[in-house]
């Protein structure tokens, strides 16, 4: 279902995951998403917008000025092979808002939205199922306006003022045939895909003051640059999960791998076995990372893993050694210009320099 802010101009699209104990096991979902955006009212926005986004990272978009689709810094080798571009272009879009709008030029003066997302998804279920799905759908206005079956090779009128758009579209055998063999190609391509190389997530933990609540810590888990992006994240006190954990949401790094950050405030008082459980489908087992107890007296930070507190102490030597090394070097270097400064005026002010391998 296709529900939008008329004032925004591309479609995002979010994924939430539920906390889930050790015993539960990760989905693996991998997906290719070609998203289509046209106004009738282009004051503040783009005309026309699209961009594709490959398992929560944006890969690809369309430029406005070159006219053609561009790359999106560094992508993974793998989706270089992924399916030929869409074959609709720009000016087809522009012509179909028109259409449905009986706008014939871009002075419109109400604001109209097109979108149209196409591509394909692939889920992997605990049981070892694997479903594949591929799609077209097109919504108008904020609402479910029209899609594409693959299989009957028909268009599906999801809205009233659909029905003339699906007639017509219908007798477009040609464009028909061309984006079946795009979802064809992508359902075979996503299938591959599932298999490439997968990254484990680095888990860091943390224990800080509360801002606002001298007598509450916050407890912090971080899990980073794992690949794909599915994972789960849990605080658990004794093994059970701790209720009222805040998410950061699943992140991109700029490497192509991805980051989580959950949080949970607790009494500073209540002292306990804390831990942060992480699931990803590139561990063999579910990773858990203590939380250092040292760190509830001192309400203090760090980000190493399994070291919280316990770098204060060797910091603060390694600092006191520095300084004894710079005071040391800094006495031999006067004591030397004050030997050069005896022997000088020992000396008959005469000296000699080389020029050109000469001496002057």
């Amino acid at each position: 279902m296709f529900c939008i802010d008329k004032g925004i101009f591309l479609l995002i699209f979010l994924w939430f995951y539920p906390f889930l104990s050790e015993s539960d096991v990760l989905q693996e979902k991998y997906y290719l998403h070609y998203m289509f955006t046209v106004l009738t009212k282009a004051d503040t926005f783009p005309e026309f917008s699209a961009v594709v986004v490959a398992n929560g990272r944006q890969v690809k978009h369309f430029s406005n000025e070159e006219r053609a689709w561009v790359r999106d810094g560094r992508t993974v080798s793998a989706w270089t092979n992924s399916p030929k571009d869409p074959p609709d272009s720009r000016d087809w879009f522009i012509s179909q808002i028109r259409t449905l709008t009986n706008c014939t030029n871009s002075q419109c003066s109400e604001l109209h939205v097109l979108q149209r997302i196409i591509g394909c998804e692939l889920e992997k279920l605990p049981d070892g199922t694997v479903n594949l799905t591929v799609f077209d759908e097109y919504g108008f206005d904020g609402e479910d306006f029209i899609s594409f079956n693959s299989d009957t090779m028909n268009w599906i009128d999801k809205n009233p003022k659909a029905k003339e758009t699906k007639e017509e579209w219908d007798l477009h055998t040609g464009r028909n045939q061309f984006i079946k063999y795009f979802l064809k190609t992508c359902m075979s391509w996503i299938s591959k895909f599932h298999n490439t190389k997968k990254c484990s997530p680095d888990v860091h933990v943390s224990v800080r003051k509360a801002p606002d609540d001298d007598s509450k810590l916050v407890l912090t888990c971080l899990a980073t640059g794992f690949y794909p992006r599915d994972v789960q994240m849990n605080i658990r006190l004794y093994r059970i999960n701790l209720e009222d954990q805040t998410s950061s949401g699943i992140r991109p790094n700029n490497d192509e791998t991805f980051q989580m950050r959950i949080s949970v405030k607790i009494n500073r008082n209540y002292k306990g076995s804390y831990d942060c459980l992480v699931n990803h489908n590139s561990l063999k087992r579910p990773a858990s990372v203590n939380f250092d107890e040292k760190c509830f007296d001192r309400g203090t930070e760090s980000l190493r893993q399994n070291r919280c507190c316990r770098i204060c102490i060797p910091a603060a030597v390694l600092a006191v050694v520095i300084v004894l090394i710079c005071w040391r070097i800094y006495k031999q270097r006067g004591h030397q210009i004050q030997n050069d400064e005896t022997d000088l005026e020992k000396s008959d002010g005469s000296y000699t320099c080389t020029v050109n391998g000469s001496k002057q």
